[in-house]
């Protein structure tokens, strides 16, 4: 149920210990989707990180969240920052909700917390990318009215 749901920024001590997870959980998206070794998607991961974080949770205009339940209890988080193709829009850097919450609408709730603050932020539109692998977050965006700006698409030709 996401009655009361909402999202609050991040605590020091939750970034310290959120940076160290979206790490690896980045590196096996990247890993998944380009047939990288989990060593190579890792530096990759930890590289993007330091470009869009170089200041960690103090990095300036970016946002941190913690998403909450109806009852308060932190089950994801939400990345946000500036665009860094294009003056004046925000990006979703990442959204994720515990494995064992998805499906109960918290996405939604942590997306339309990201509209929002992209509207109090004064972007003029919000960005995202979103791995072909995930069919849940696809969907939702499209609910949301997210369009496809570009498709890149990819063969294996090891199967």
């Amino acid at each position: 149920m996401t009655d009361g749901a909402t999202v609050r920024p991040m605590t020091r001590a939750e970034f310290d210990e959120w940076i160290v997870v979206e790490t690896e959980t980045y590196a096996a998206d990247l890993a998944r989707a380009t047939g990288q070794t989990m060593e190579e998607a890792r530096g990759g991961a930890a590289e993007q990180l330091r470009r869009f974080l170089p200041q960690g949770s103090l990095t300036d205009g970016v946002f941190l969240m913690r998403v909450l339940d109806g009852v308060g209890e932190p089950v994801g988080s939400l990345w946000l920052g500036p665009y860094p193709e294009r003056a004046g829009a925000g990006w979703v850097y990442d959204v994720e909700i515990d494995e064992n919450r998805r499906g109960e609408g918290l996405g939604r709730v942590a997306m339309l917390a990201a509209e929002r603050i992209g509207r109090e932020a004064g972007w003029s539109a919000l960005g995202l990318n979103v791995f072909g692998h995930n069919a849940r977050a696809r969907a939702l965006y499209d609910s949301l009215g997210y369009a496809v700006a570009a498709t890149t698409m990819m063969k294996s030709l090891t199967d």
